[in-house]
């Protein structure tokens, strides 16, 4: 169970049990099985989130210490007591007798042991332990409840016109639960910008949601796949939020999961794929226009022990249960998480963000693709930036800068970069200090950099450092990159002349100035 040491869930599960509560549409059994908690666990926690009376936008933004305080308030520790666990093997043999329910064996429990467990928490504690005896599971699928996501392991090809050249693409297959209704399109990889774009375009082509997605443990879904704990990309989760649905992956080396869409993924291939397999095709949007025809094919075709196709089935099951798509298109981005840097920025590419400086040393997360920037710290937006690919561009907001644009935390001063420069190596290292510290809007922009300097004193003789100060000095481009160029490939080795001043020269067969300058008199 994904909860801390005390059995309270983390502020990350229990902000997902009240998104898919939000949700609708969902129990409190389905809920508990997406966020891998127990039922009892979920119910508690969307209990206190209902009597709240917290509307779900105001607890979004909720700062993960006002949800703790809220949820699990402290309290004086209560004493644990020991109730008597039922006999199992007992239940297991009174069960197969005719008219046994568990039920009535609940009741006969309580009435020997009347401090013993509720009744959801005897049939629970019987279900897991019956799980181990027999583990197979039959699956019934309710109308608009899962689709099966996965890639074909057989990749087509397509063929550059001019070069000849043989390229393979992935073929992305969803299956619909009660339906079977299939969906197919290739894609350039795996990757999760592709994989998160086919989910996109699978919504679009079922004209609807289902509450859960089914994928498998790949890379672009899963981050850490796990049989009891599997960690979701954070792309993947972002855009299951927008679209309002629970992703559940297929537990790993559990084939049966995942039955329906390796199922859909065989017809795929022998529907479509082998349909194809002649034809030559010089580009994925072609490739996938054909995919799309014989798509509309398959579903159309009667399955086998059955008198109506996917297509009639999904417009009589799936269709009419599915929620409506959001009004907007969903938007990707990509996420990473950074430390922010002492001064007070962080790094997307090659451009540095800033962030309010008193977070300097915490580390925060950063969504951002290629129009805006956030910066998120506890669940909470704390810059927002306009996307910059510029060379080491700093993007800064004055209100993010501490009075009086010193480092009041650290006590980094331009003054003490200088007088550490100086000290460090010499007088051309701190002009070049000096000159990085200029180039930018503010001071606290080059401090990094003046760092990166500094720290090559470590590595490098305090000589070559100036003399690699001096020669980007003299060049007139001061950069960190420029002076740790040099020492990497000892450049500064190289023998440096001083220019000299210019002489005239005295030789019986040069004439000189002066002789033109008399002759020019005649």
């Amino acid at each position: 169970m994904r909860r801390h040491k005390k059995g309270r869930l983390t502020m990350k599960y229990l902000r997902e049990v009240i998104r898919l509560h939000d949700l609708g549409g969902l129990s409190n059994r389905q809920i508990a099985k997406a966020c891998n908690v127990s039922p009892t666990t979920a119910g508690g926690c969307i209990n206190k989130y209902i009597d709240s009376g917290i509307p779900y936008e105001t607890f979004a933004e909720l700062p993960d210490e006002e949800l703790e305080s809220i949820f699990y308030p402290k309290e004086p520790d209560q004493p644990v007591y020991s109730r008597p666990m039922p006999d199992m093997e007992y239940l297991c043999k009174e069960l197969k007798r005719k008219g046994v329910t568990l039920q009535l064996l609940w009741e006969e429990y309580i009435r020997e042991n009347p401090g013993g467990y509720s009744r959801s928490q005897f049939s629970y504690h019987y279900q897991q332990w019956s799980k181990k005896i027999n583990p197979t599971m039959r699956f019934n699928h309710k109308a608009g409840e899962k689709v099966f996501v996965d890639f074909s392991g057989y990749k087509p090809e397509i063929v550059n016109p001019i070069t000849g050249e043989v390229t393979s693409v992935d073929l992305f297959v969803a299956t619909l639960g009660a339906s079977s209704y299939t969906y197919a399109v290739c894609v350039p990889d795996q990757t999760k910008e592709f994989w998160i774009e086919a989910h996109v375009k699978m919504f679009d082509f079922f004209g609807g949601v289902p509450e859960c997605i089914v994928p498998d443990n790949l890379k672009s879904g899963v981050t850490s796949p796990c049989f009891y704990d599997p960690d979701i990309n954070p792309g993947y989760a972002d855009m299951a939020a927008h679209y309002g649905i629970a992703v559940v992956p297929a537990r790993p080396g559990k084939p049966k999961d995942k039955g329906k869409v390796e199922n859909g993924v065989l017809n795929v291939q022998r529907r479509i794929l082998a349909v194809l397999r002649n034809h030559t095709f010089n580009s994925i949007q072609e490739l996938n226009s054909a995919v799309a025809e014989e798509l509309v094919n398959l579903n159309a075709r009667p399955m086998q022990h059955m008198k109506s196709s996917r297509r009639q089935l999904f417009k009589g099951l799936d269709q009419p249960a599915l929620k409506p798509l959001p009004s907007e298109r969903f938007e990707q981005y990509s996420w990473k998480k950074a430390k922010v840097s002492f001064n007070y920025h962080v790094q997307v590419g090659d451009t540095h963000y800033s962030v309010p400086w008193r977070l300097m040393g915490e580390t925060v997360d950063i969504k951002y693709n290629s129009r805006i920037v956030q910066i998120i710290h506890k669940n909470k937006c704390i810059a927002s930036h306009p996307r910059s690919f510029k060379y080491g561009y700093y993007a800064t907001s004055k209100a993010h800068m501490p009075p009086n644009h010193q480092f009041v935390a650290s006590g980094w001063t331009p003054e003490r970069i200088n007088k550490w420069a100086s000290k460090a190596a010499g007088a051309y290292t701190a002009k070049a200090i000096d000159a990085i510290i200029d180039s930018r809007q503010f001071p606290e922009q080059a401090y990094k950099s003046c760092m990166g300097v500094i720290k090559l004193s470590k590595y490098y003789q305090p000589e070559r450092l100036e003399k690699a100060c001096r020669m980007v000095l003299e060049s007139g481009t001061v950069r960190y990159k420029s002076i740790k160029s040099i020492l990497e490939k000892g450049l500064d080795k190289i023998h440096y002349l001083e220019p000299e001043p210019r002489k005239n020269l005295v030789h019986e067969n040069i004439r000189g100035n002066e002789y033109y300058r008399i002759k020019g008199d005649d």
